[in-house]
């Protein structure tokens, strides 16, 4: 990286980046995988064993969070967020506060498929499958599993119709 973005940005050494990787300023990336010719926006955070593929760009203000897998292009809009357990809580029945190990009982993955697109703020409770070519609109929350080329909105998200082939 060069100069004046490398003080802007904290990417980890266990980070993988494909060919052409486009990356903004104010990012913070770590133990995760982006595949060639991936754009992400600023302000975005990407955890570990987080895996996003070839072509897609990921906008700005948006939380991956660790177990989340996104196909190749797609888009995903700004101020999404994805949640990697359902039922959290920040410390244990003695009062202790939780570490990894605490809520690795609770973590679930979520699958984002292969050309999908994800309109600005919406969130995705983990343990979903949002299928090849749907389209989930903005401000939507995502409680269950979206089948391919639909189009999903709302809160929580409902079918809404069969997505149309691109013109």
């Amino acid at each position: 990286m060069g100069g004046a973005l490398k003080e802007f940005v904290s990417i980890v050494d266990d980070v993988r980046l494909g060919k052409g990787v486009k990356l903004s300023k104010f990012i913070n990336l770590y133990g995760c995988s982006i595949g060639d010719g991936t754009k992400i926006g600023s302000f975005v955070e990407v955890q570990k064993n987080a895996t996003i593929g070839s072509m897609c760009k990921i906008s700005s203000h948006t939380f991956i969070c660790e177990g989340v897998r996104i196909g190749d292009n797609s888009f995903i809009g700004h101020g999404v967020v994805f949640i990697n357990d359902n039922y959290p809580r920040a410390s244990n029945p003695d009062g202790t506060l939780e570490r990894d190990e605490d809520w690795a009982g609770r973590f679930v993955e979520t699958v984002v498929g292969k050309n999908v697109t994800i309109g600005s703020n919406a969130t995705i409770l983990g343990s979903v499958t949002i299928g090849d070519g749907a389209m989930i609109g903005a401000g939507s929350v995502v409680t269950k599993e979206v089948p391919p080329g639909e189009i999903w909105a709302g809160n929580p998200a409902a079918f809404i119709r069969k997505r149309d082939e691109e013109k």
